[in-house]
């Protein structure tokens, strides 16, 4: 390990018992620990947060087995790169040996790079290991998803991330040249966010911030020190909160232009299309809605589309849907009715279904009287038939309330001809 290289790096463990956090996976008689020190492990994806160890974790396996690592980036690599690893990965088979493909960021791989993983994985060539910080189930494709074993990685406990400053303090070569102090950490802690990788990125910045002998960490000296050196955009950390915040109040605010202006900010900071696309298939339903139900049909083919066509086209998938909603009408109508109706379960528990709307499968329901007076509403005129569907004590509870849009305003006008007793 080079001096020169980032304190992360130079601090990255070698064993299990140096890695820091998910005891729960990799402590005393825990399942994967188990797996490795019998050497019969999986092929797997560790799904958690940047920074807490999935990388180093993959790198340790790979030494604890003795296997030959391949690794690659999924920002980065093509269909060609995976099929070369896999061509090398197949010379190792011939001599009994399976090597470890490491896949970084498999959520960015499209749905053909990670066919060309599937038949590998299939023919035992590699055992895989995936790195994703997104939903596995969402990012890949079930065929392949089915014949891994998924591990979720966890933010590290402030416990955790004291233990690799005071280890870093006691260890590195460069950062023992100086008298250290921890007087407080709080505001250290907190700009790290959970991720390891970036508490030493902070943590080397304040040190080499002081031209001192002695470094007393404080929690003016980090905030003065690092703030005025974070970066415009941090997909990770604070920046990315605030600024996916603008995004999604400007589409609401029906604004095109800020809201096309905060994309081209997620955009050009490296963000994950497919966060983007999934905070606008919520926002279609959360903020447009009734007012216009072909918004979520858009936003859902925009999802689609941005996982099968990825950078740099899918920037121009995403601008369109994201003018369009900003362009829309809006209604939050379906959003304070789930959000109403939840509270009322809450508030009023599990009340029975009226006797009528139960099914009746068997001769004793029938004479129970499951199903009697229920009025088929096919068999009336317009297709409605006047009856409770909900339990007697909540009869005439109003929970959706069509907002002041054309669309709405139809549907209200049709439900207050259907029903006199929620006076719409």
């Amino acid at each position: 390990m080079a001096l020169s290289d980032p304190l992360a790096e130079r601090m990255r463990p070698k064993s299990l018992d140096d890695y820091t956090g998910q005891q729960h996976l990799v402590g005393k008689n825990a399942v994967l620990r188990k797996a490795i020190e019998n050497g019969n492990i999986p092929s797997m994806i560790f799904w958690g947060p940047p920074g807490v160890g999935k990388t180093t974790l993959a790198n340790i396996i790979s030494e604890s087995l003795s296997r030959p690592f391949f690794s690659l980036s999924a920002i980065n690599s093509g269909v060609k790169d995976v099929r070369d690893a896999i061509e090398k990965a197949a010379q190792y088979k011939k001599g009994g040996i399976v090597p470890v493909l490491f896949i970084d960021e498999i959520h960015r791989f499209s749905k053909s790079q990670q066919d060309s993983l599937l038949g590998a994985v299939e023919r035992g060539l590699v055992t895989l290991i995936g790195a994703t910080t997104e939903n596995p189930s969402f990012e890949v494709i079930s065929a392949l998803l089915s014949r891994c074993q998924v591990y979720v990685l966890q933010n590290l406990s402030e416990e955790d991330l004291i233990a690799l400053l005071k280890r870093a303090i006691q260890q590195d070569q460069i950062i023992k040249q100086k008298t250290i102090q921890l007087k407080e950490t709080e505001a250290l802690l907190r700009l790290s966010g959970g991720d390891g990788r970036k508490l030493l990125n902070i943590f080397e910045l304040l040190v080499n911030a002081e031209s001192e002998k002695e470094v007393i960490i404080t929690n003016q000296f980090v905030l003065d020190n690092v703030q005025q050196n974070m970066a415009l955009y941090d997909k990770t950390g604070e920046q990315h909160y605030d600024i996916i915040s603008a995004f999604i109040k400007s589409i609401r605010g029906s604004d095109p232009n800020a809201a096309v202006y905060w994309l081209a900010r997620m955009i050009e900071g490296g963000e994950d299309p497919s966060f983007i696309a999934r905070r606008l298939l919520i926002l279609a339903s959360e903020d447009i809605g009734n007012a216009n139900p072909n918004a979520l049909l858009l936003a859902n083919n925009c999802f689609q589309a941005v996982n099968v066509i990825g950078w740099p086209e899918s920037r121009i998938i995403l601008a369109q849907a994201v003018t369009y909603l900003a362009s829309s009408a809006k209604s939050n109508a379906s959003y304070e009715a789930i959000g109403k109706a939840q509270a009322l379960v809450k508030q009023t528990g599990d009340l029975p279904v009226p006797l009528h709307l139960r099914n009746a499968p068997t001769k004793l329901m029938k004479q129970m009287d499951y199903g009697k007076d229920y009025k088929y509403a096919h068999a009336f005129e317009n297709n409605f038939a006047d009856q409770e569907f909900f339990p007697d004590t909540l009869s005439g509870t109003k929970l959706y309330s069509p907002q002041q849009n054309p669309a709405e305003n139809k549907i209200r006008e049709h439900l207050k001809n259907l029903w006199k007793k929620y006076k719409y």
